[in-house]
């Protein structure tokens, strides 16, 4: 792979930060990288690059995985809309400071982190179910929707790549499968709990920040702007809470069993995408239905405040659409190839394994999935198991966490994307706010495995 497959990624980083702009470094990025394929194909660069950035996007839009990924950022607006304009919204933020269960900052935070541990079947649904949860809590209690994004997605990946019964852990599971070695898949991937030490650090500077009440940085000054979703309405007068929790629950509900179904009664081998495309129109229909029935909106009104919600929520299901895009571009060009292949054949035992989690990090900030670097890291990891003697949890450990980490400091992922949806935050703000912490905590991993390596290798 050549050395320019990293150029598209920077090219999209440097726009984000410089002209704050998200759509158009991605599609720079996305542009560059087929450009950089034309050059390499002997094609005719200008035209037939831009052509085939076209065919691209038609390519991601047209895989069904992609399209259900789509479908269901857009549903979500819809159901937001329902909730929020039914006054379910702030109906269930009276109904929980009422009964005790919210009526200070430190209980919406541990119950908003909660609800995203308790939902580990899914990355993205987790993240919603407590992202919508918490929203009107977090306003309610004066803290910005850029805490709750921070909240919420350095809860959610953390845990499911920790727990592990669900799409990835079926999917690192697969990867392992193809192996021989000494301990079965199965024990290795569970054994890699104790050593994820980002998704551990993660977790517990998410509980420092709910229970300390502390913030430091862009995010501090994020709180003190009150930086909220334009168009939210917090004058709107509560009704019933069931406007609200209902459809939330049904969400939740029928996740779990899309994910039996679509898994044939086995949970871990369910389907995310079908399983939470599936949920979310089920949610919508339920919130329909309910508002429907109790008379407060005609059928009309529905469709409309429907279409309303879908609208809002456009431009950052268009962010997730070209970061798709650029994702398979990359794919296309070996961008995490070359990367992965910056490990090296000839580094030190005790940096092999620190290495491998700044691999998976730079592979999965630049290239927005820590899918594919699951994909691409672990085949270069299992035979630097297999040769050097290197203990197998632990190597896949810092593979997994490294691409946790790549994922939380990206502005081109998609999960990052998925995240401002739920919580209602500019996508810049949530990087912008989310990275210092993200970037200490990956510090901290790469001097811990550094540490244990010199300790058990």
């Amino acid at each position: 792979m050549h050395w320019y497959s990293i150029l598209p990624p920077l090219i999209a980083i440097v726009i984000v930060f410089w002209r704050k702009e998200v759509i158009l470094a991605l599609v720079m990025a996305i542009l560059s990288a087929e450009w950089l394929l034309a050059f390499q194909n002997g094609s005719e660069v200008l035209f037939s690059g831009s052509i085939a950035s076209i065919e691209r996007v038609i390519e991601i839009v047209t895989s069904g995985g992609n399209s259900r990924i789509l479908l269901f950022s857009l549903l979500i607006g819809a159901l937001l809309a329902y909730m929020r304009n039914s006054g379910g919204v702030t109906a269930t933020v009276e109904l929980l400071i009422n009964k005790g269960v919210a009526k200070s900052k430190r209980q919406v935070g541990l119950l908003t982190m909660f609800t995203g541990i308790v939902v580990f079947i899914e990355s993205n649904l987790s993240v919603l179910a407590s992202g919508i949860l918490a929203r009107g809590l977090f306003d309610k209690f004066k803290m910005s929707r850029a805490r709750l994004a921070y909240v919420i997605d350095s809860t959610s990946a953390p845990i499911c790549i920790l727990i592990l019964l669900n799409g990835w852990g079926a999917f690192i599971l697969g990867l392992l499968s193809n192996y021989e070695m000494e301990q079965s898949a199965v024990s290795v991937l569970w054994g890699t709990i104790p050593f994820n030490f980002y998704a551990i650090i993660a977790l517990v500077i998410v509980l420092y920040t709910i229970l300390a009440d502390k913030v430091h940085g862009p995010l501090k000054e994020a709180d003190k702007e009150l930086v909220k979703l334009e168009g939210e309405q917090q004058q709107i007068t509560g009704t019933k809470a069931r406007f609200m929790l209902l459809p939330l629950l049904s969400m939740i509900l029928g996740m779990i069993g899309f994910m039996l179904w679509t898994g044939d009664g086995v949970l871990a081998n369910g389907s995310g995408s079908k399983s939470v495309l599936y949920a979310t129109v089920f949610a919508c229909f339920v919130a329909y239905i309910l508002l429907l029935t109790s008379k407060q909106n005609s059928h009309k009104e529905l469709v409309e405040t429907g279409f309303k919600g879908m609208g809002e929520i456009l431009p950052l299901v268009t962010i997730v659409l070209f970061s798709l895009t650029l994702g398979a571009s990359l794919k296309e060009l070996g961008t995490g190839i070359f990367v992965a292949g910056l490990v090296g054949d000839y580094l030190p035992l005790s940096l092999v394994v620190p290495v491998l989690f700044l691999a998976g990090a730079v592979m999965s900030f630049t290239t927005g999935t820590s899918w594919g670097t699951f994909a691409i890291l672990i085949p270069i990891g299992v035979p630097l198991i297999e040769t050097l003697g290197l203990p197998p949890s632990f190597v896949i450990a810092a593979i997994l966490g490294g691409g946790v980490f790549g994922d939380h400091c990206s502005p081109i992922s998609d999960t990052t994307a998925v995240s401002s949806i739920a919580s209602g935050c500019d996508l810049l703000t949530h990087v912008r706010t989310q990275m210092p912490y993200a970037l200490f905590g990956g510090a901290l991993t790469f001097i811990g495995y550094f540490v244990v390596s010199l300790m058990i290798i």
